[in-house]
């Protein structure tokens, strides 16, 4: 029996190194998912893990792609199959991550004739995809793999391809040796990146005659937490850290002033104000409001990715390469500052931050106070725990009061700040690692949105991963939070019942249905213990919290007109506003008001 085009299309995922694909079946696609089932028969074949969304099947990728740094694979059929992918490919392509995305399509010879569930699928994935292309001959599969899987891995992106139905079943005919063929190859080794040596002096030169030298790390620093850390010892500098970064260092250092931006630090923020210089390494971070004010500081920036530099921060010095490879050759060029009082006073700042934090996460609520959730659950991680948070107010919380350990990994939907990515994030990151125990952070509305449909997933496979430690966190609030409460920050407008409350679903009670475990939390001193059992159970948790929607994930800094605007939504009518909690309430006050500062 002669070999067919999808036999070889697997073959070929195999040679590249895949091992797992998430998807979701349908006819358009059934022809790969034939040559898997046949690749497994003679064992040389691929995982197929089976998600309840295809879109759920894209964050999974990503989510590999981010905790593992290989290829995230996922697969759909054709049409709204396809069309589902979406998402979740944007969350990977605007993180950096490389994902590959199989699609089926209508049959070739349907093609341009309004067929069913036929969609020009390559304009579709243009925008999202550094690579996409539709099959059109057997012969061409082999290279649409090789260069699809490698410019996703080299460029850290998105690579599409997209398979006919009618011809996943043709005999597979190789490229021949013929003018009209491509000869192509798997493989691909990522170079070592460095800057010409002039350009490390003329950075070391700006560094050096900094005083008050500021650093920003994001997910592009990970593998150099070492030399980040030398860098900041001899600059005195500290280090702030962008959501997608947060695990690059632990927070238990010193200078480590912890998140920035919206969702990050005051002692973040103050460093960014009163810096001279800044050293940006392997960030995007969006908000430059949080930046230093043009013209104040002296920048540095390294990035592999020549896109992002200077993107930011007009920097003098843009270094494009490795940030751990263009570290060790900076770092013999950096001279030790002796006048510590710079890094000291971070120091003291961070201290006394995380007492703040303490207190406003201690402070009563009513049911329970959202930030405590996190407050209790960080001591009790285990070393090698792996955290995902969900986009939301949840978010403020994984931001600010997860004090991450060294050894833990932990990250979020940075670029695109998607719901619904947690579940499927902590799905991956437990098949990547199934005796590593695993965290989600969620609020109910990605919950109700799409993340519910996944703990069947979590039902159907928990048995496989060995280890059982798999904790869902929901943040039942009612309320579509984070929106809530720019609704009144931002925009001095009070709740719109209509859009921001969400119904009250049992969560707790709905894992135990699917045999899962399922603990149900509404009093604060019976948070840590909760955490203790779902942390040691020996099968999947949903750990649902009765949160209180009023405690506001305020901004490290206020300004007045977000202060006005506040209080207009009270006076509009909102009296829910009126009840946020003592520090919380009183923090809004003390940045605008005069003579109020702490």
């Amino acid at each position: 029996m002669a070999m067919k085009t999808s036999d070889f299309f697997v073959q070929r995922l195999k040679a590249w190194g895949v091992t797992r694909i998430y998807g979701y079946p349908g006819d358009g696609i059934n022809g790969v998912l034939g040559a898997i089932q046949r690749a497994n028969k003679k064992g040389a074949g691929i995982e197929f893990i089976q998600v309840r969304h295809e879109e759920m099947a894209a964050f999974m990728a990503a989510g590999h792609a981010k905790f593992t740094g290989e290829l995230g694979v996922c697969l759909s059929t054709g049409g709204p199959g396809a069309t589902h992918l979406l998402t979740g490919l944007y969350d990977a392509k605007l993180d950096h991550a490389p994902v590959l995305a199989i699609s089926g399509q209508a049959e070739t010879t349907s093609r341009a004739a309004s067929y069913q569930q036929e969609l020009n699928l390559d304009r579709v994935f243009s925008d999202v995809a550094n690579f996409v292309q539709e099959a059109a001959a057997p012969a061409q599969v082999q290279h649409l793999v090789d260069r699809g899987v490698r410019i996703a891995k080299a460029q850290n992106g998105v690579a599409v391809l997209i398979l006919p139905k009618d011809l996943q079943d043709e005999p597979w005919q190789a490229p021949q040796h013929l003018h009209g063929f491509t000869h192509s190859g798997p493989g691909y080794q990522r170079p070592k990146i460095v800057p010409y040596h002039e350009d490390l002096l003329r950075a070391a030169e700006v560094l050096n005659a900094g005083k008050k030298v500021a650093i920003l790390i994001g997910s592009g620093a990970r593998g150099a937490a070492v030399e980040v850390v030398q860098a900041a010892n001899l600059l005195g500098a500290g280090v702030a850290k962008a959501l997608l970064g947060k695990d690059v260092l632990p927070d238990d250092a010193p200078f480590v002033t912890g998140s920035i931006g919206l969702l990050g630090t005051k002692p973040s923020s103050e460093m960014m104000k009163n810096c001279d210089t800044l050293l940006m390494i392997g960030s995007g971070f969006p908000w430059t409001e949080f930046l230093p004010e043009e013209g104040k500081a002296r920048g540095v920036q390294i990035d592999i990715d020549p896109a992002m530099l200077g993107l930011r921060y007009p920097c003098e010095v843009n270094l494009h390469g490795d940030a751990a490879e263009t570290l060790r050759a900076l770092l013999p060029l950096l001279k030790r500052k002796e006048d510590r009082s710079w890094q000291e006073d971070i120091a003291r700042q961070v201290q006394d931050w995380w007492q703040v934090m303490e207190e406003r996460a201690m402070a009563p609520a009513s049911s329970v106070n959202p930030q405590r959730v996190v407050w209790e659950m960080s001591p009790l991680l285990p070393e090698d725990a792996i955290v995902t948070s969900d986009s939301g107010s949840c978010a403020n919380w994984f931001a600010r009061d997860y004090r991450v350990k060294q050894g833990q990994r932990a990250t979020l939907s940075g670029g695109l700040a998607c719901m619904g990515a947690a579940v499927p994030y902590a799905i991956a990151a437990k098949f990547a690692y199934p005796n590593r125990p695993v965290v989600a952070l969620v609020g109910d509305g990605a919950m109700q949105m799409n993340n519910m449909a996944e703990l069947i997933t979590i039902q159907k496979y928990w048995k496989s991963w060995g280890d059982g430690r798999l904790v869902v966190c929901v943040f039942n609030n009612q309320d579509l939070n984070q929106v809530t409460w720019e609704q009144r920050v931002m925009e001095g407008n009070p709740r719109f019942e209509a859009s921001q409350s969400i119904p009250n679903v049992h969560y707790a009670a709905f894992a135990e249905m699917l045999g899962l475990k399922g603990i149900y939390v509404d009093d604060p001193e019976k948070l840590s213990g909760a955490w203790q059992e779902a942390l040691t159970s020996d099968r999947p948790v949903v750990l649902e919290v009765k949160t209180d929607p009023e405690v506001a994930p305020l901004p490290p800094h206020i300004t007045f007109k977000q202060a006005k605007a506040f209080m207009a939504s009270m006076v509009k009518g909102d009296r829910g506003a009126a009840q946020v909690i003592g520090d919380t309430a009183s923090q809004l006050l003390n940045e605008v008001l005069p003579g109020k500062k702490k």
